[in-house]
């Protein structure tokens, strides 16, 4: 067994030196981040909707999104942050297929992933630039959180990665909201101790550095559904499973309690319709219970231009090669219809 080394990929700072944040777009994200911050901390009674495909596969149907995503944020802002997902990497299973952008910037072509460094950073920066979006990531890979640290408003950390120590600590250096989701198999202790960690200060190894942090008030919980012992999706985004959530918060201390529910993935049983009743029932629990309204701070959709999926050799635009999505046209009313409920 061996690795191959390629090359030497350029650090983070030399990236973002060639690729800079203008002064423009740097104070447009630091708003972004206020309004952001606020909802997770109470002081602002907005709703979070992190909105997006799957995974970014095509620059062009990705920022064809971006561009009727604005139009809809126009019509529900007084009610909704809209948090686009530009998902560049791809968690798999056993580790085959599509990896995501920053492994196969075109996803017909081999791996590059100075290509992929590059890409992932120049799709951030259209859609902070000509749409005025700050977006959300998934920390796959800990160590590539930093070619992306001045662009993102939102990191998740995906349910495979949530017990993994070096994800726990670099959470707990970053400054926007990190959403830990519940492991594959629900243990919901798992998620609130990968909370407490990334709430926690530390020192550790990071990119060859001795680095310490301060702790990330802002980590929080995000419930998307658990395999059970037989193998079948469960959800847990219901009334009571919501109750369940509060309580666990409130014997743990934690600053800002707050819940994402993810309305995909085993909430929904991968049946990528069935996320416009998930969302519009995770509303109405709101509406029911001060407690849930206070404890949910928003919803994480997976849509693009398309409904469904497709095999990477199909090329229709905007329509997902990885998790089905719901297309735009069901995407846009239901956006509307959550902001008539709130």
């Amino acid at each position: 067994m061996q690795m191959h080394f390629h090359r030497k990929l350029p650090i983070p700072q030399e990236v973002k030196k060639e690729y800079p944040v203008s002064d423009r777009m740097a104070e447009v994200k630091a708003g972004r981040d206020e309004s952001i911050r606020a909802v997770f901390d109470g002081r602002l009674d907005k709703f979070i909707l992190i909105i997006g495909p799957c995974s970014a596969d095509h620059k062009e149907p990705v920022l064809e999104y971006m561009a009727r995503l604005q139009k809809i944020e126009e019509q529900v802002r007084d009610k909704i942050i809209l948090i686009p997902r530009i998902y560049t990497n791809k968690p798999r299973t056993t580790g085959q297929g599509y990896k995501g952008m920053l492994h196969q910037p075109d996803p017909d072509a081999k791996p590059d992933m100075y290509k992929g460094i590059i890409a992932i950073r120049e799709l951030h920066l259209a859609a902070l630039r000509d749409y005025g979006f700050s977006c959300a990531d998934e920390m796959l890979y800990p160590e590539n959180y930093r070619y992306l640290s001045d662009l993102l408003s939102y990191v998740a950390i995906g349910a495979r990665s949530a017990e993994n120590q070096q994800h726990r600590l670099v959470a707990s250096g970053i400054g926007a909201p990190v959403g830990m989701k519940n492991p594959t198999g629900g243990d919901l202790s798992v998620m609130m101790n990968s909370i407490v960690a990334a709430q926690s200060e530390h020192t550790f190894i990071y990119r060859g550095w001795e680095v310490s942090t301060d702790g990330n008030p802002y980590a929080h919980a995000i419930l998307r559904g658990y395999i059970d012992y037989a193998g079948r999706s469960t959800s847990n985004y219901h009334y009571e499973d919501l109750i369940r959530v509060e309580e666990l918060y409130e014997k743990s201390n934690l600053s800002n309690p707050s819940v994402i529910v993810d309305t995909n993935h085993n909430n929904s049983g991968k049946k990528y319709l069935e996320q416009i009743r998930i969302a519009k029932d995770i509303v109405h629990s709101r509406n029911q219970n001060p407690g849930i309204k206070r404890l949910v701070k928003g919803l994480m959709i997976e849509s693009y231009l398309e409904d469904g999926a497709q095999p990477p050799s199909e090329h229709t635009f905007g329509k997902s090669i990885t998790d089905p999505c719901l297309g735009w046209e069901k995407t846009e009313r239901l956006i509307l219809d959550l902001a008539e409920k709130l």
